[in-house]
């Protein structure tokens, strides 16, 4: 960043198991700068994360002042950087940042704690700054929010605070389906999706979900016996995952508003899957309500 360009007053991190995405902001909110890399919390040891998160915001840190950093995602998990303990719900969803020491003089560290649910025992970590940042643009909002990932996240909302929460290993059990089970023969390494078995196979679920077993088998059956295409027998398997959890998550969206924030793909699949029991899902970007999120929490502890 050169001399004639404004250093940012505050950098937002969002350190997930997988990947690192780091914002160089304005007190305003404005975005100057991103970076980003697959140096996720997995891949780094303790004395790694400071090492690491250097390496991709020197540039933006100007010499003879400090920047505070404010960070959510699995940095704050116990395998982390330094762990910021659990706050249980109910609560709002963003919390007292936890100050972690740095060597280097020109930032400190702050990291956003995630939430824990004690009866029902359930975790989320990260997913709590998407929330804070939905709420930060629908500040009325009493609903559920469902955030769809690899571990997807129903969260009940009320009066600007996450009552309840539960988590759906929806996303692993394709991947892990997909790749280390039999229907990897038929599923190939292809994303396109068949949108026709997609939606059969929602329905099918929501309608006998303890079927699921057998119908997991039938999509290896119809590729050996009538040719079935890689992208009907995963729109099969998505579809029958994702019946699966619609018909656990009843009790969180039957007649209740319901709002999606997650990745723009998966966003959709949960949006079709949603219509078919005649609910109509708005749809926010999980990157951008993360930032709204950590813009939130520097607002509220630095100005």
């Amino acid at each position: 960043m050169s001399d004639d360009v404004r250093y940012p007053d505050w950098i937002a991190v969002d350190w997930g198991t997988s990947n690192l995405r780091v914002w160089a902001m304005t007190a305003e909110g404005e975005m100057l700068a991103h970076n980003g890399s697959d140096a996720g919390m997995s891949t780094l040891e303790p004395a790694d994360f400071e090492v690491t998160l250097l390496a991709h915001i020197a540039p933006w840190l100007p010499a003879g002042r400090t920047t505070p950093v404010i960070a959510c995602g699995m940095v704050g998990s116990r395998q982390g950087w330094a762990e910021a303990p659990y706050r249980a719900v109910p609560c709002p969803p963003s919390g007292v940042l936890i100050d972690v020491p740095c060597k280097d003089a020109r930032i400190t560290m702050h990291i956003l704690p995630g939430l824990k649910q004690e009866k029902s025992a359930d975790v989320m970590r990260g997913e709590e700054t998407q929330i804070a940042g939905f709420l930060a643009r629908e500040p009325r909002y009493d609903g559920i929010v469902c955030l769809p990932g690899t571990h997807t996240k129903w969260a009940q909302i009320s009066a600007g605070e996450v009552v309840s929460f539960q988590t759906f290993m929806t996303g692993e059990m394709f991947d892990l389906l997909s790749h280390a089970s039999v229907l990897r023969h038929s599923l190939g390494e292809g994303k396109a999706l068949d949108e026709a078995s997609f939606a059969d196979a929602v329905s099918d679920t929501m309608s006998r979900p303890e079927a699921v077993a057998t119908q997991l088998f039938k999509i290896r059956a119809a590729d050996l016996l009538f040719g079935a295409s890689e992208a009907v027998c995963r729109g099969r398997l998505s579809g029958l995952l994702l019946g699966l959890e619609l018909a656990a998550a009843r009790p969180y969206w039957l007649g209740q508003p319901v709002c999606l924030v997650g990745a723009p793909s998966l966003n959709t699949l949960y949006a079709k899957a949603l219509v078919i029991q005649g609910l109509e899902a708005p749809q926010y970007d999980a990157d951008e309500m993360t930032l709204w999120g950590l813009s939130a929490a520097y607002k509220e502890s630095f100005s």
